[in-house]
């Protein structure tokens, strides 16, 4: 019986024998706790908005809620390009290759740039395409007014991304945390003072929300930047180091990577936001309490998005230094982890569900009673769907480690297609179950999607798959 090979990433070595899983699973929770920290910073800033947005009443929530479908429709295509840097620069710091690393965040920095500016423009039109897409009039145009001014926040707020996916590829991500505890109090002081005109401020309203969050998503990238190029261990990369010399190459490498990436992104947001179109169609009721509830689902998310991002640099370790058995152990490591995360926080949910919605509406409002009891059953309904989504999300950043995105764009096509929105339109309307049926529909797209992801992961690197590295010619 032959021994497992030892374990030499990131500069540690792994005990040998049974402790090896004890170690990949502190190794994963090490790096996975400041990475969805930090996500979960990112998602309370939104909700910090949302409840600011919420003292302007329902349809002014309503209204944020189809401007977060343009932005994520937009802004998704731009993640899925930076997340292929964490895998690729993951995968060049276990070769020990830090030129590779430098190239692989310099390409994403680029590849922002190339794509951002043309959706930054179209972004300007959301208003109209809601009102075609048959939205209320009232929910549209102030949806139209915060995109005014989140448009801007793109490019920067990709960027933020890269640069944390080369801190995480190198087992440094605090920095990308201490940034973002510093972004929230900044975030809600900015957005009240321009949402409300306090302090000496304009009145914005929703404009101001939009306009507060690419302010703090331009100082977040600022503070990245900085980090990188003065702070050890980040300087010795030199980030910067030959930024205008252009790497077709590799920056043809991200992109067959990075889309397929964006495209099950897509295709996953999609869903969720066609569910957003469809709520509109059964009422305001239905869209606030909708919106509500997939916020509380967000932040139980970022835990095993973290995992995620995790699994990808721990993977991509593992394929840099070419060893299949830690590649397999990595990716099971963060499956099981994220998958008993979210058994627990299902059970707190079903506790709670008629007392954190309370955090998101003015209780004295006319409707508040119906859109707070509607959010309570849209979460008991749901709670299946965070244990599926969670584990869906794992093995894919498990699988981008192994650089194999194409399959899993596929998976997502049949899984959220033709197999959730069938099951949410037909639950919603012609079985009538309405808001509850949409919700039925997700936990069954992402079950099929979950299972078909895992099957992967198994099937690859059960026989030892290992994919080619990206040459290492030029600095």
């Amino acid at each position: 019986m032959t021994a497992e090979p030892s374990i030499v990433a990131a500069g540690l070595e792994a005990p040998a024998g049974p402790s090896l899983w004890r170690h990949e699973l502190r190794a994963t929770v090490k790096l996975a706790l400041p990475i969805a920290l930090t996500q979960l910073g990112q998602v309370a800033m939104m909700t910090s908005d949302l409840i600011l947005i919420g003292r302007l009443g329902d349809v002014a929530i309503a209204g944020a809620a189809l401007a977060h479908i343009i932005l994520f429709a937009c802004f998704v295509l731009g993640m899925g390009l930076m997340s292929a840097v964490s895998p690729l620069a993951a995968q060049a710091y276990g070769a020990r290759e830090p030129r590779m690393v430098r190239r692989s965040l310099r390409v994403g920095l680029w590849a922002a740039v190339f794509i951002g500016a043309p959706l930054t423009a179209a972004m300007f039109g959301g208003e109209h395409l809601l009102g075609a897409l048959g939205q209320d009039e009232t929910a549209a145009r102030l949806a139209g007014q915060y995109l005014m001014g989140l448009s801007w926040c793109l490019v920067p707020g990709w960027w933020f991304i890269a640069l944390r996916g080369f801190m995480g590829a190198v087992n440094r991500p605090e920095p990308a945390l201490w940034i973002m505890l510093a972004a929230i109090p900044a975030n809600l002081l900015l957005a009240y003072m321009l949402i409300f005109g306090e302090f000496g401020m304009p009145q914005l309203g929703m404009v101001g929300a939009g306009i507060a969050t690419t302010i703090v998503n331009l100082g977040m990238c600022a503070a990245g930047f900085w980090f990188c190029y003065t702070q050890r261990p980040f300087r010795k990369f030199q980030v910067l180091g030959h930024f205008w010399r252009m790497d077709w190459a590799l920056t043809g490498k991200l992109f067959v990577i990075g889309m397929p990436i964006a495209g099950a992104f897509l295709l996953e947001y999609g869903l969720f936001a066609i569910a957003a179109i469809l709520m509109g169609w059964i009422g305001t009721t239905a869209l606030a309490a909708h919106q509500i509830a997939l916020q509380i689902a967000s932040i139980l998310f970022m835990a095993p998005f973290g995992i995620s991002m995790a699994a990808t640099v721990r993977v991509g370790h593992a394929v840099g230094r070419r060893d299949p058995v830690g590649t397999r152990r990595a990716g099971f490591s963060a499956i099981a982890l994220g998958a008993a995360f979210m058994a627990a926080m299902v059970v707190l949910i079903l506790a709670t569900r008629h007392v954190i919605p309370l955090a998101f509406l003015n209780a004295n409002s006319a409707d508040a009673g119906a859109t707070l009891a509607l959010a309570a059953t849209l979460l008991a309904a749901g709670s299946t769907f965070f244990i599926a989504d969670g584990v869906q999300t794992i093995a894919a950043g498990a699988l981008r480690g192994l650089n194999d995105t194409r399959m899993p764009l596929v998976f997502a096509a049949i899984s959220f297609w033709v197999i959730g929105f069938a099951t949410s339109y037909g639950l919603a309307f012609p079985a009538r179950l309405e808001a509850v049926g949409i919700w039925i529909g997700f936990t069954v797209g992402l079950g099929v999607y979950a299972l078909l992801l895992v099957w992967r992961f198994n099937a690859l690197t059960r026989h030892g798959y290992l994919p080619d590295l990206p040459g290492h010619a030029h600095a």
